[in-house]
């Protein structure tokens, strides 16, 4: 029986990090603003309220993601903080990143990625994609089994966005053997061309070295690929970012997209072993899987929240909300606000207006990767139903239906399954 109350802590409590959506009920009750009784922290559940603040850039700073309970480098005074906010030195700068960014300094990097998302550059990592993906289905199908996640869904997104970021072909398999190694820190030095990955390394910090060598050679001696592009990338303005800025453009964009997409991936094939009427429907209607990512990313999204820092005194709802206060905007509760969705703990494959969910955000910092996330997603599924006759959860999960067994990462941040066993039936 779930020991779960509103009094529950949202960043702490084990049942909670592993199935936030009872907490998230419990904190309904209250309103769709909660004040959470022992941390200066409020959470937003309401689906208006939510995207109310996601819209407001004015009076809310993203400056305390990814790390929403980190202390302030200033003691905030005043109804309005905006100014110490935009002098305020992060609180650890290894994450200042996109995601932490306000105002003009955010579209100027969001800007630096534009030659990724060019209509030939997708096309092709499209077409990569298909055949990534059609030769691991293949592959498993013909195993009979895997561990989904670690076996199919990581190594896929990797090698995607290594792809699409132009990382040469002859690094990519480093590139895998990092991801596979997990993610304990050790050594950050920067890598060099022929470096092997030391054991335990850092993944992003080990990536991040290729990218710095990759984009200052390109810088030096360009050449005709994607690398070149982005190492030339010039702010709207004209002007040419430092190199550790284009750096950190792309590592976002490879770090945000390779672990959400490969949770929602295990949430998505999950979902699908339990409702083996839908995965039918699927299959024999293949033009369906992007509306079935729609109400998954509704339903079982893989980011539980993100966060703000008020600059000024204002209000979410009827809430008072003083200067200084952080705020969680938590996706998956809006997603499933009654007042907003009819039904909305069922699935509902074909629900309208479904493309207003807000499980990539809403606003300026609506996620950058939403639409190759979209596309992965469908084609990866794509070509496990087209391989198979079905498949499920291996023997060792077999329960109830909708009741078995899965372990979930203990994340506030990631709503996302650690292991994943899956059977195939081929086709």
């Amino acid at each position: 029986m779930s020991s779960i109350t509103a009094q529950s802590d949202f960043f702490t409590d084990r049942e909670v990090l592993l199935d936030p959506y009872g907490y998230f009920e419990k904190l309904r009750e209250h309103g769709p603003v909660f004040r959470m009784p022992n941390r200066d922290v409020v959470i937003v559940t309401g689906f208006a309220e939510g995207v109310s603040v996601l819209l407001n850039h004015t009076d809310y700073s993203s400056i305390i993601n990814p790390e929403p309970l980190a202390p302030l480098t200033f003691v905030p005074e005043g109804d309005d903080i905006a100014e110490q906010i935009a002098q305020a030195k992060p609180a650890n700068p290894s994450l200042e990143l996109l995601v932490t960014y306000d105002g003009d300094r955010h579209t100027a990097a969001r800007h630096l990625l534009n030659p990724l998302f060019v209509p030939s550059r997708l096309k092709a990592n499209k077409d990569f994609m298909a055949r990534y993906a059609d030769a691991m289905a293949r592959d498993m199908v013909a195993r009979g089994s895997c561990e989904l996640i670690n076996e199919v869904a990581t190594p896929y997104v990797t090698m995607v966005i290594a792809d699409l970021l132009g990382v040469p072909e002859e690094d990519r398999q480093k590139f895998r053997d990092v991801i596979d190694a997990g993610p304990p820190p050790g050594n950050m030095d920067t890598a060099g061309e022929d470096q092997e990955p030391p054991k335990g390394s850092n993944a992003l910090m080990f990536m991040a070295g290729f990218f710095y060598q990759y984009l200052t050679e390109r810088r030096a001696s360009p050449r005709e690929d994607v690398m070149t592009e982005l190492a030339l990338a010039r702010y709207p303005d004209g002007t040419l970012p430092d190199i550790g800025e284009a750096v950190k453009s792309a590592m976002f964009l490879f770090a945000a997209g390779q672990d959400t997409s490969a949770k929602l991936l295990g949430n998505a094939i999950r979902f699908l072993c339990d409702r083996q009427d839908i995965q039918q429907q699927l299959r024999e209607d293949r033009s369906l899987i992007p509306d079935f990512i729609e109400e998954m990313m509704r339903l079982e999204g893989s980011t539980k929240a993100t966060f703000r820092l008020s600059k000024r005194r204002t209000k979410i709802g009827d809430v008072e909300i003083p200067a200084g206060q952080r705020v969680v905007i938590a996706l998956p509760a809006a997603n499933r606000d009654p007042r907003r969705w009819d039904e909305p703990h069922e699935f509902r494959l074909g629900r309208p207006r479904i493309k207003e969910h807000i499980g990539f955000g809403r606003g300026a910092h609506t996620c950058v990767g939403a639409p190759l996330a979209r596309v992965e997603v469908t084609v990866l599924l794509d070509r496990f139903l087209e391989h198979t006759s079905s498949f499920d959860l291996a023997d060792a999960h077999h329960g109830p239906r909708g009741n078995r067994k899965v372990d979930y990462e203990a994340s506030y941040i990631i709503r996302g399954i650690e292991r994943l066993f899956v059977e195939f039936k081929p086709a």
